[in-house]
């Protein structure tokens, strides 16, 4: 089974798989290309480079936490399996209906993303609950067997069953998969009651369907990987990352795969709360940034932001509304632009855009030598002198500069008429813009002023662009962690074990039932303690509880957070207390005269978190040992100048390195803008400032 201390955490991403050992000896991590066909073999190779590095066997490893954007990226390309849905008579179009609102208010030839399923895989049944869950309309068995016949001759992998007010009441639910396992016991199936217990039926059938979807192909991924690991001599458990924040059972996430469709992200969330907290920092910028995306995440009191609902697929890509939306807890993260691989290119008006396509690994950027031929981020930076063409990821993958200038200036310089220089410029600004732009938004959003903030980067992408982002956003101060370039998979070695349940049901302070609350939230803390069992049966386990509130005729609720003593003797008085509270601090004000409901109820179950010790941070020192120069380009300056290169691991705690500069390592490089300096800390972090 291995040893408990030998832990092994795995990010598979769209161009590269992260790959991190932990041992009691210390931390031995590799990137290498992600492999489309069968993700599962990059992992084995990574495995196998980790183990050889750290002296040890893969059947040593006594721990694997996994996680990955195949689900996502099957939802985003529509690889998924045959999928029907069945849904209430009346209820068909849902999906397809959407909700009334218009993400582009004036765009006349507004192109919304198509459902996952079309009409005809959308099949109905009598029946129907009210809004309280009572039955309204039987549903008899003779009703629904001829739509499983009709699924049985369609030949479908998947069902999806998403009735109206199921989260109220799942009795149909339950009927209709009862006959459907009785007469087709090969097909999989989802309950929305299950997999989305939430109002609003729109988002919570998009989940549902969604789930189905991609469940065949992630059971399939999942059973072929215990079988390589198998066949390697591993034999430990393996646990999946969540969208949440922690770690669930690779059985619950075989079943609920939707739930992983943020996973990979959510670790570079967990790995940066972690930082936080060793620096004692409460008010942090989560910036993780890889081959394929990007995204931003606001961290306070070392806590990441959470939602119950998020978008994937978005046809206007910076756009809220243009996508699928999930139903499901997640870390609250935005896509803020595009990673190494996105491509650049020019539109009509002869802009410089970038994204949303992607070369990812295969063939990835031009100056990857493996086919591609379209200018890449990552091109940009190797001809900006960002990058070393010669020790990129180790030297594993040797870059070709002269690839990289002639698609820069076929594709860019020559529709606007500049060298291939000057198009890497413009093509990086546009990115570096393009995520800062984004970044202030989500901060308005969300009520903060990023002013007070640090930047805390990582993935193998972020360190080349952080500097200029705090330049533009105004942030004085950027830790890039050791283990910087593979930051989402060691996120996942510092997650919880937890699992969040939540439930739709409708009450009003007017009509407040303590009795009711407790009753309700005790189920769903059984709930969510029976699913951390699953992974950590002798763990201790700790229950946050949540409330979402709003004004009664408002559109959207805001969480409110509970301590135990409150949800468990409720009182009215504190409920209206705490939502003024947090009402107030997001929009400047409460609204008087209006009653307050409560529409969805959450526990969130989860093992105590490491304890995180304090750094004690370094004074400055001496200057770190420099090399040769080379030349970098300086987007402030909008010229080359002469930078310093220094090697991550040749700085000592203390020493120094002011900008322009290049810190290099095998997995990223720090590029150091001239108005900054960094220091090493006695944790291995690059503390990069403002010089004074």
């Amino acid at each position: 089974m291995g040893s408990p201390s030998i832990r092994l955490g795995v990010d598979i991403g769209g161009t590269f798989t992260d790959v991190v050992l932990e041992t009691g000896d210390g931390s031995f991590s590799t990137k290498v290309l992600t492999t489309y066909g069968a993700p599962e073999n990059a992992i084995i190779d990574g495995m196998r480079q980790v183990c050889a590095k750290a002296g040890i066997a893969p059947q040593d490893i006594g721990q694997i936490i996994h996680g990955t954007t195949l689900a996502t990226n099957a939802l985003i390309e529509r690889r998924g399996a045959k999928t029907a849905l069945i849904t209430t008579q009346g209820f068909r179009d849902v999906i397809e209906m959407r909700t009334e609102s218009r993400f582009e208010q004036y765009d006349l030839n507004l192109s919304l993303p198509e459902p996952l399923l079309p009409r005809q895989m959308r099949y109905t049944v009598p029946g129907r609950m009210d809004a309280s869950g009572a039955e309204l309309v039987p549903l008899t068995r003779a009703e629904i067997e001829p739509v499983v016949d009709a699924i049985a001759e369609a030949g479908y992998e998947s069902v999806a069953i998403g009735l109206i007010h199921s989260y109220l009441n799942d009795a149909h639910e339950q009927l209709v998969r009862d006959v459907l396992n009785e007469r087709l016991p090969d097909v999989m199936v989802s309950l929305s009651s299950e997999v989305s217990p939430q109002m609003r039926e729109y988002e919570r059938f998009n989940t549902v369907v969604a789930n189905a979807y991609i469940k065949p192909l992630m059971k399939s991924y999942l059973g072929r990987l215990r079988g390589r690991l198998a066949d390697e001599g591993v034999g430990c458990p393996v646990f999946l990352m969540h969208s949440g924040g922690g770690i669930i059972s690779i059985e619950s996430a075989a079943e609920f795969p939707v739930r992983l469709v943020e996973s990979g992200p959510a670790g570079g969330a967990v790995f940066a709360a972690h930082i936080a907290a060793r620096y004692g920092l409460d008010k942090v910028l989560s910036f993780d940034m890889g081959g394929t995306t990007a995204k931003i995440c606001l961290i306070k009191n070392q806590t990441p932001k959470t939602s119950r609902v998020f978008e994937v697929a978005r046809t206007y890509r910076f756009k809220k509304g243009s996508g699928m939306p999930i139903s499901i807890p997640v870390i609250d993260m935005v896509e803020i632009g595009a990673g190494g691989g996105s491509i650049g290119w020019v539109d009509a008006l002869r802009q410089i855009r970038v994204g949303p396509e992607s070369a990812g690994s295969e063939p990835g950027p031009a100056c990857y030598g493996r086919g591609g031929a379209r200018p890449a981020v990552t091109d940009a930076d190797l001809v900006l002198g960002k990058l070393d063409p010669d020790s990129f990821a180790g030297g594993t993958i040797p870059l070709d500069p002269a690839a990289s200038e002639a698609a820069l200036q076929v594709e860019i310089g020559a529709a606007l008429e500049m060298d291939a220089a000057t198009a890497a410029f413009g093509l990086a600004e546009v990115v570096d813009e393009n995520m800062a732009n984004a970044a202030r938004v989500h901060a308005v959003e969300n009520g903060e002023d990023l002013g007070g903030y640090t930047m805390i980067a990582f993935g193998g992408a972020a360190p080349l662009h952080a500097g200029r982002l705090c330049e533009k956003l105004g942030v004085d101060r950027l830790l890039v962690p050791q283990g910087a370039g593979v930051g989402s998979a060691i996120g996942f070695l510092r997650a919880p074990f937890s699992f969040e349940a939540n439930r739709s049901v409708y009450m009003t302070l007017g009509g407040f039932d303590a009795q009711q609350i407790v009753s309700l939230l005790t189920e769903l803390a059984d709930e969510a303690r029976g699913f951390v069992r699953t992974c950590a049966p002798d763990a201790d386990i700790l229950s946050e509880f949540k409330v979402y509130m709003r004004y009664k005729g408002q559109g959207w609720e805001i969480p409110i957070i509970l301590s135990e003593a409150q949800a468990m003797a409720p009182d009215a008085e504190v409920f209206e207390r705490l939502f003024t509270e947090d009402y107030t601090r997001l929009f400047g004000r409460p609204v008087a005269g209006l009653d307050i409901e409560i529409t969805v109820w959450s526990v969130n179950a989860t093992t105590p978190p490491d304890a995180v010790a304090r750094v004690s941070e370094a004074a400055r020192g001496n200057a770190a040992t420099t090399h040769a120069p080379r030349r970098l380009f300086d987007p402030a300056l909008s010229a080359y100048t002469d930078a310093q290169v220094v090697l991550r691991d040749t700085i000592e705690t203390g020493q120094t390195v002011d900008g322009p500069a290049a810190i290099t390592e095998d997995e990223t490089t720090i590029i150091l803008p001239a108005s900054r300096r960094a220091i090493r800390q006695p944790d291995g972090c690059i503390d990069i400032t403002v010089k004074g």
